[in-house]
């Protein structure tokens, strides 16, 4: 429910902050006084237009923003719209805000991140209904009326049921689509495929293959300067020269040296030790040279055949993958794809058969969930019918429109029909009224605008007060065209949906005012030259004395007939709560 609202520099209002508890919530004052304002302040908040004539006279911008609580069936949807936006902040909050600037520019927030307004939009309509303002008003929207007729009908478990025989439906089908688009072109398929698992089958790779043969590639490519730098090293190591011994005489003669030099002196004895140690050392590399001499191969044909292999996986690589195992995986893949083609006619025989089966077992679901909605429909109808008698609308009319549509790869029904469907069944729902005799069944965004949508949005909310999830509506306009008498029976019934939902009503009507659990005066002022308007919460001789202002002039007459009115009402409310 909306908890805060704070409305900044827009239209006559340059700052106002009202805290709202739940129950009925009041809105009273003089015509013109800024309570169409404050409603167009949260039209504007939801979604709506956001004019630059908002903006007031000497301001850049006009702020509006709403603290709404959410701790009622509203709270799990909103919850669904911020996880998905990765918009969650508090789980018992949301905050709503939405500025616009003399310039014309708007900026929309929620949880003080900015977005944009369709999705503002889409979070004000599981918050707010506005009756009064047929644009925000959801029962106005057809598509929201199934949902509406679920809820009063009570069909969640069977809904449940057949939405999961749906979702089966779905997998199995994505399954057929498939496996008859493979088929279809299965003849080039299968010969591109078997193509592309032979080539990679027979090169027979090997992960890390290429690395290695690129080794091999550059010892062969060079084995003439390998040789004579290996030969030139062994020369020097073992070999010498007429004139310069070699490195394992002279590394021999000084360990000879040191040897004798550590029987004399002790402490030279781990120096001898080293020497002796590189003379090993030595004596490995030599022979490790020797034997690399050996591998040595002046071998055209070898490196013939590793640049071949090297193309090979060079031309696998840039066609199937950058790498070995990417082009391997590739293979396998391929593989899989051809065993998928063979199998598919036998596949596709067997799903055909399952996909019947769940059609039909759809298709007897579907049908039960209508005939629900159907009896819902007819209870919901007459409820209606008689709370609109109640508002002096007795020859008021409300029906519920169900129609299918003919669909060659519908639901299966007697004599070779079928019905179109989707995961709410083959109904298609419109709530139909006829608010004057002689008018005939219409859509309800076609009846009259004004009080008298409002008292009909009222009578059907009133009957659908546990199937309607949204927690805070606002009447505007609704006591037009009605009388005192009547207007105790708007201000009752509006006092009864208030114990489920957040009520708002702006009224001139004081039989209706006298239900409200909250009252708020709206008032304009003059100052320094600059209208202004203020809203004051009234209790006690304040409120006593609004109503009697509203009766006519204040005297002990009408503040006698305030004070019998709101007598009755605490009569009438306490009779109802029996």
């Amino acid at each position: 429910m909306l908890t805060e609202l704070h409305i900044q520099n827009f239209a006559i209002i340059d700052k106002l902050d009202l805290r709202f508890g739940a129950g009925l919530i009041i809105l009273t004052g003089e015509t013109g006084a800024g309570k169409s304002i404050i409603l167009d302040a949260v039209v504007m908040l939801i979604g709506g237009k956001a004019d630059t004539t908002f903006v007031r006279a000497d301001s850049d911008a006009a702020f509006v923003e709403g603290v709404f609580q959410l701790k009622g069936p509203e709270r799990e949807a909103v919850h669904e719209v911020l996880n998905r936006e990765d918009l969650m902040d508090n789980p018992d909050y949301v905050v709503l805000m939405r500025e616009v600037r003399k310039e014309g520019r708007s900026v929309a927030r929620i949880n003080g991140r900015t977005v944009n307004v369709g999705l503002l939009k889409e979070l004000g309509a599981l918050l707010i209904d506005i009756h009064g303002q047929a644009e925000h008003l959801s029962l106005l929207d057809p598509r929201a009326h199934l949902g509406l007729l679920d809820r009063y009908a009570d069909v969640a478990k069977p809904l449940n049921e057949y939405r999961q025989t749906y979702h089966s439906l779905l997998t199995l089908r994505h399954e057929l689509s498939e496996l008859r688009k493979a088929q279809s072109d299965s003849e080039r398929r299968t010969e591109m495929l078997t193509y592309q698992v032979e080539e990679i089958e027979d090169a027979r790779l090997k992960a890390g293959e290429d690395d290695e043969l690129r080794k091999e590639r550059d010892r062969l490519a060079n084995a003439e300067s390998l040789a004579q730098n290996a030969q030139e090293a062994l020369a020097i190591l073992e070999d010498g020269s007429p004139d310069t011994p070699a490195a394992t005489d002279l590394m021999g003669q000084a360990a000879q040296a040191l040897a004798a030099l550590a029987k004399i002196d002790a402490g030279q004895a781990d120096t001898s030790n080293q020497i002796e140690e590189m003379l090993d050392s030595l004596s490995d590399i030599i022979h490790e040279l020797r034997n690399y001499l050996e591998e040595i191969e002046f071998n055209p044909k070898r490196l013939e055949d590793v640049e071949e292999r090297l193309d090979l996986i060079h031309s696998l690589t840039r066609k199937y993958g950058g790498t070995i195992p990417a082009v391997i995986a590739y293979g396998a893949d391929a593989k899989k794809q051809l065993e998928t083609i063979t199998g598919a006619a036998d596949r596709i025989a067997e799903l055909e058969m399952q996909e019947a089966k769940l059609l039909e077992k759809l298709a007897k679901q579907a049908t039960t969930l209508s005939g629900k909605r159907k009896s819902a429909a007819e209870s919901m109808g007459k409820g209606i019918e008689l709370e609109l008698d109640d508002l002096r609308m007795a020859s008021a009319q409300f029906g519920v429109d169900f129609q299918t549509k003919p669909d060659l790869n519908g639901l299966p029904f007697a004599e070779g029909n079928r019905l179109a469907f989707d995961q709410n069944g083959f109904d298609r729902v419109e709530f139909l009224v006829a608010p004057n005799p002689g008018e005939g069944l219409k859509p309800l965004a076609k009846v009259a605008s004004g009080g008298e949508t409002s008292r009909l949005m009222l009578g059907l909310k009133n009957v659908m007060a546990r199937a309607d999830e949204v927690p805070s509506l606002i009447f505007d306009e609704i006591d037009q065209g009605i009388g005192g008498r009547v207007g105790m029976v708007v201000g009752h019934k509006l006092w009864n949906l208030s114990r489920s939902h957040q009520v708002f009503c702006v009224t001139h009507l004081p039989q209706l005012a006298v239900f409200g659990d909250q009252h708020y005066q709206v008032q304009k002022l003059l100052d320094k030259g600059r209208t202004l308007t203020r809203v004051e919460p009234l209790e006690g001789e304040a409120r006593l004395l609004e109503l009697s202002q509203m009766l006519g002039e204040v005297g002990e007459g009408t503040l006698r007939s305030a004070h019998e009115l709101l007598q009755t009402a605490r009569k009438m409310v306490k009779e109802g709560n029996k």
